[in-house]
């Protein structure tokens, strides 16, 4: 299972025959990624799919010295299972 970055259409993604999953992203101002929204396929959930997203997207974050904002409850619990992220998110 390998997570793509696509940076031009501002999302992380898997293939999987049913469809992608994918973790999508904005940037509300120069280096903060606000990840805003997470799906995946139906026969695909409740596989740590949607942790890899956010792993990757978190190590993406972190390797650029950027920030990030956890819009989307996936990325929120995730970091909530994982404080060693906790420092990369924007103040508020």
């Amino acid at each position: 299972m390998q997570v793509i970055h696509d940076e031009k259409d501002l999302r992380f993604y898997i293939e999987f025959e049913e469809g992608e999953a994918e973790l999508t992203y904005t940037y509300p101002e120069e280096g903060v990624l606000d990840l805003d929204h997470t799906f995946v396929p139906e026969p695909q959930r409740g596989k740590g799919v949607a942790d890899k997203l956010v792993k990757a997207s978190m190590e993406f974050v972190k390797s650029k010295g950027y920030k990030f904002i956890p819009s989307c409850p996936a990325v929120d619990t995730y970091v909530k299972r994982h404080p060693e992220y906790k420092e990369l998110e924007q103040e508020i």
